[in-house]
């Protein structure tokens, strides 16, 4: 339905690749992905479909907070949700360096902005009670004794009303800062399963440049993990193809983009359809390795080449003897 109605919002990706990318990164049951996606939640909805509710997802999201449209027309359960964590993109090189801290988390700019926007709602309501107070005095000098009793009445119903909008605000604020501890400790949550450093998988859906993205990320899969990154265009997975030859600990890289052709299946006139679809999309594919095996494999290589520079002179030597075996 998005790609028919709105593609834009999933970036143009088609479902015959949304299904390549499910296969290639092996995503099943009992899985601990990352996911970075800013495809509406699609990618994610997929997912935890695929997975069954079993296993975790930690989805990387950029901004205020994770876009999850599409994951909630899935329809699933809360057990579904148990599994499933976030944790913010900017936070994520300080999770590399190991400066990462809970106090970064409460020091997020959203807790002093609610803090702001409930002192100038305070501040608002303090200046329209005294205009309703002065109105209200002004007006009982200026009336007369028999409309005083319909102003107090007013008046009383007007603090009534005041006091249920205290009450309704102070207990929407306390729930707002109820779920922002929530979303601290599942915050927290997602940073300890992230520097574990033991995913099985990693999926990059999004409208950001992929090679920054996956060099980071990489850091958080095992050795002999599957991963996948989507690009709507070529040209960024190229680069993320050189990047990653250059950097090593990766195996059997592939640039593929999938073809698709509808039919039209009916009696004695079956036939591939006339209009088809363009492109979905391209896919990255590959496998991660220990770079600690790269590094025995260069030493493996100088000891080649010394052995190689030993060959190399012993032709020489024996090209010495000839000639005296001769004289």
């Amino acid at each position: 339905m998005y790609y028919a109605r709105e593609p834009g919002k999933i970036n143009h990706m088609r479902y015959d690749t949304l299904a390549q990318m499910l296969t290639l990164g092996n995503i099943r049951a009992g899985n601990k992905m990352i996911v970075m996606e800013t495809c509406a939640g699609l990618v994610l909805g997929a997912m935890m479909e695929r997975m069954g509710g079993f296993g975790s997802i930690i989805q990387l999201y950029p901004g205020g907070g994770p876009v999850r449209a599409a994951t909630a027309c899935f329809g699933f359960p809360k057990s579904f949700l148990s599994g499933l964590y976030e944790f913010p993109l900017n936070k994520v090189d300080s999770l590399l360096n190991g400066t990462f801290s809970a106090e970064m988390l409460s020091s997020e700019p959203k807790d002093s902005a609610s803090v702001d926007e409930s002192n100038g709602a305070l501040e608002e309501k303090q200046t329209s009670e005294q205009e309703n107070e002065d109105s209200m005095a002004e007006a009982s000098e200026s009336s007369p004794p028999e409309e005083q009793g319909t102003m107090e009445i007013a008046s009383h119903n007007l603090e009534h009303k005041e006091l249920k909008e205290r009450e309704s605000k102070k207990d929407h604020i306390q729930e707002k800062q109820r779920k922002q501890e929530e979303q601290r400790k599942r915050h927290l949550e997602a940073a300890a399963l992230l520097s574990e450093r033991n995913a099985d998988g990693l999926i990059v859906a999004s409208r950001f440049h992929p090679t920054s993205l996956l060099l980071s990320l990489l850091d958080f899969v095992a050795p002999s993990r599957p991963f996948v990154v989507y690009c709507q265009y070529k040209e960024p997975l190229l680069e993320c193809y050189t990047k990653l030859r250059e950097r090593g600990g990766v195996i059997n890289l592939r640039l593929s983009e999938t073809w698709l052709r509808n039919y039209q299946v009916l009696p004695d006139r079956s036939h591939p359809k006339l209009l088809m679809s363009g492109g979905g999309g391209y896919l990255l594919s590959g496998f991660t390795v220990a770079m600690d095996n790269l590094k025995a494999d260069t030493s493996l290589k100088s000891n080649a080449s010394t052995l190689e520079s030993h060959t190399t002179e012993e032709p020489a030597a024996k090209k010495r003897k000839c000639p005296e075996s001769d004289s």
